[in-house]
């Protein structure tokens, strides 16, 4: 990277979570020299608020993206495959937030709390993790460290948001249409969300959804764990923001409750919140807007020899999905 004032540049900022990236790198105060914004040919002319002053959306054609320095890409695994490499070629870097490059052997899949040390083998493109794989390895990488994982057990409930605004803002819709006495309609999403759990709703890869293959395979990838038992089941529940998780773990060694609040603490990325009694745990809509996993219910899992079961949140948006890739960029500005 030429300058620790890079020109950068967003793909897919009109959308859900392009959109929270460019609010984040403000709040962050990244020092770019420029910020230019791409979009689809719909999204193409609108001028959009940016902490470098306004600025208007452009399409993405060409070698428009030639002049960048880092390229935040949230705009489907397609155009970043197509428009990746080329970044990559000019000498500059590409953040991906699609699942393009996230298996690829070549392309570090960096969790800034985890694995930032592989940040170095990058060769101008960085994949972020899945918005369920990004807080569950922030959760699990210091139990791994302290007592060894042997296996994971994980139930999400994954708000509307992670499916692009299509679902959220229909999610919305059917919930009016229901207070109305009238029936909602289903377009964004196979089935009706409001007042529903959908144990479903992605492309299924034999038994399981592409979703579940993707945070296993991601989660392992991300510990350098490749051989870790896990077993996955998505949901999708009718919240905006913010994806939760119930989690099992049985781990290498005994370990007692107290001494895993105190170690997740001190774990990065990471907020205890976990007073049941005082019904105090982690939630939707309290991590909506915050960049911390919060985790609580911690306790023994006594089904199973070393077990430990906990729960979290965190903001799907934020931390599953922009704060992650602009903390990767900061990263890479600090490593120059």
């Amino acid at each position: 990277m030429p300058s620790d004032r890079p020109a950068v540049a967003v793909v897919g900022a009109t959308g859900a979570a392009g959109g929270t990236l460019v609010r984040i790198l403000g709040e962050r105060a990244f020092p770019a020299s420029a910020l230019e914004l791409y979009a689809s040919p719909r999204s193409a002319g609108r001028r959009v608020r940016t902490y470098l002053g306004d600025t208007e959306v452009r399409e993405l054609s060409g070698d428009a993206l030639r002049g960048a320095d880092i390229v935040f890409f949230a705009a489907g695994a397609g155009t970043s495959r197509r428009h990746a490499p080329g970044v990559a070629d000019a000498g500059g870097i590409a953040v991906d937030k699609s699942s393009a490059y996230r298996m690829d052997p070549a392309v570090p899949l960096i969790v800034p709390e985890v694995n930032a040390n592989r940040l170095s083998e990058h060769r101008g493109i960085v994949a972020n993790p899945n918005c369920v794989a990004i807080p569950l390895t922030i959760v699990l990488a210091p139990l791994q460290r302290a007592y060894g994982l042997r296996h994971v057990t994980v139930a999400t409930y994954q708000a509307a948001s992670g499916a692009g605004t299509g679902l959220a803002d229909e999610l919305d819709t059917q919930m009016r249409a229901d207070a109305a006495g009238s029936t909602p309609a289903a377009n964004a999403y196979p089935h009706v969300l409001h007042g529903n759990v959908i144990p479903g709703g992605w492309t299924m890869q034999g038994a399981d959804t592409e979703e579940e293959v993707k945070v296993i395979a991601e989660t392992r990838r991300v510990l350098d764990a490749p051989s870790l038992r896990m077993s996955v089941t998505t949901v999708r529940v009718p919240v905006i923001v913010g994806h939760s998780a119930a989690v099992w773990v049985e781990l290498d060694a005994d370990a007692d409750p107290d001494d895993l609040r105190a170690l997740l603490r001190d774990s990065p990325g990471v907020m205890v919140v976990d007073d049941p009694t005082a019904q105090r745990y982690p939630m939707p809509r309290a991590v909506a807007g915050s960049d911390d996993v919060q985790v609580g219910r911690i306790r023994r899992d006594a089904g199973t020899d070393n077990g430990i079961a906990l729960f979290f949140s965190a903001d799907n948006l934020r931390k599953g999905a922009a704060t992650n890739a602009v903390q990767v960029a900061e990263l890479l500005l600090r490593d120059r």
